[in-house]
């Protein structure tokens, strides 16, 4: 099973006052065409974790029984304490999972998949000490998102500091890792300032 943590707790303090969550893009607001790019891939489940303007996203976010919202109410101090909202509420048959984050509409399915896809081919016959459990799509050299975890990677996750992202844990498990190039550079895309919506 595959598992997806949906980061879209944040304030969008770049955006002056907007949350580019709700912004819309061809008058459908940005977390939909996120959303509708993971359900569309091999994911299983897809977590949402909300926080700021949580209301708001709610009457957006369609219904699906693949999706399930969660609610970080210390979303202020941090994407870690978001994660590990995430962590706590991903199915307990989950095999890896991705750290999503919610501004990056142009990350299509086929993204998600050959992430998966790799995973599956590089691991299967290979003794565990030797499997990667961080998998990382690339682009010209540069590390993107998703960024997709082995469920054993959860307790590390889990002791992340509170004002970090996985990076820390991705700089010490650096032998745990398998980089995946991709031609496509919206994987390095997030649509953090009015400049971002202005460009697409």
């Amino acid at each position: 099973m595959i598992s997806s943590i949906l980061l879209a707790a944040g304030e969008s303090k770049r955006m002056k006052g907007e949350n580019k969550l709700t912004k819309t893009i061809k008058d459908i607001p940005l977390i939909k065409y996120t959303i509708k790019n993971i359900l569309g891939s091999a994911v299983d489940e897809i977590i949402v974790v909300l926080g700021h303007e949580k209301e708001e996203l709610k009457t957006i976010i369609e219904k699906n029984k693949k999706i399930k919202l969660v609610f970080n109410e210390n979303f202020k101090s941090g994407i870690a304490s978001s994660i590990k909202v995430g962590l706590k509420n991903i199915s307990n048959k989950t095999d890896a999972f991705f750290i999503c984050l919610g501004d990056m509409p142009v990350v299509n399915q086929n993204i998600y998949n050959k992430l998966i896809k790799a995973r599956n081919s590089y691991n299967k016959k290979l003794k565990p000490i030797f499997k990667r459990e961080i998998i990382i799509p690339s682009y010209e050299g540069q590390d993107g998102n998703p960024i997709l975890f082995s469920k054993f990677m959860k307790k590390k996750l889990m002791n992340l500091k509170e004002d970090l992202g996985p990076k820390e844990i991705i700089e010490l498990n650096k032998k745990k890792i398998l980089n995946i190039p991709f031609d496509n550079e919206g994987i390095l895309v997030d649509f953090d300032t009015q400049e971002n919506f202005k460009n697409l």
